[in-house]
């Protein structure tokens, strides 16, 4: 297994993408630590994972406050001695508009969410993970070169993840702590049957990519469990992209 005995701890588990990555994490032997902001889903997340055998605890916290955060994964590094692995995939609550449409707080919503939660939650972890001179942050939704007309704040708060990304790696590498982002350009599994516009959503993504499909979230947890493995040791400072082709570095 990738992830023997290493602790992970996924925020946004209530969401597709969280879940993906904790599922996949627990499958490769991690025990996983859920976190997110409602219990529904979460828990149902976390009870489908234990009828399958898979170690996993779950917390209400809110990644945008400092003291939550904090006080969450101090929690978990003193039942555990240790913290191996953080993923942060909360959603930004974005707004998506033209520029010239949209209003200041809904532009800047999703580019303050973005920075405060992934900071403190990077944070919270390397505390713990410098001691240790080991770890792996992993974030979701870093950004390429290509843009779209109407996505508000969000594209440049994915622009500003990467140049977040760059500023930890360079001052966590020398204390062994990997820092890497995943980009995919769209997950279609990500948008619910009934939402409005899905199926010309999901027709756009898949093509405008160069394979003709768009990532799964099954290849979402297994590209983030090998890359928070020893065999991604290699891996800090970069993003990995997993968009079939639709973003090209």
């Amino acid at each position: 297994m990738l992830l023997k005995d290493k602790v992970a701890v996924v925020y946004g588990a209530s969401g597709p993408i969280g879940g993906a990555a904790a599922r996949a994490f627990a499958r490769e032997g991690a025990r996983v630590f859920l976190a997110a902001r409602s219990s529904a889903a979460m828990d149902q997340l976390a009870e489908e994972m234990r009828a399958d055998g898979r170690t996993v605890e779950t917390s209400v916290v809110d990644a945008r406050e400092e003291a939550a955060v904090d006080a969450f994964v101090d929690g978990v590094v003193a039942r555990t001695g240790r913290i191996d692995v953080s993923f942060n995939a909360i959603g930004y609550g974005d707004v998506q508009k033209p520029l010239m449409e949209i209003s200041e707080a809904d532009f800047l919503q999703p580019i303050v969410t973005a920075m405060r939660s992934q900071f403190l939650t990077t944070r919270a972890a390397a505390r713990h993970m410098i001691a240790r001179r080991a770890g792996v942050i992993l974030a979701f939704g870093g950004g390429g070169p290509q843009t779209l007309p109407g996505l508000g704040g969000f594209k440049i708060a994915l622009d500003a993840l990467e140049g977040l990304r760059r500023q930890w790696a360079i001052e966590l590498g020398p204390h062994g702590i990997r820092v890497v982002t995943l980009k995919s350009g769209g997950v279609p599994e990500t948008l619910p049957e009934g939402f409005p516009g899905r199926d010309a959503i999901v027709d756009g993504l898949v093509a405008s990519t160069q394979l003709g499909r768009g990532a799964t979230l099954a290849d979402v947890g297994d590209v983030a469990a090998f890359v928070a493995s020893d065999r991604a040791r290699t891996l800090t400072a970069t993003d990995v992209n997993i968009s079939c082709g639709a973003i090209v570095d």
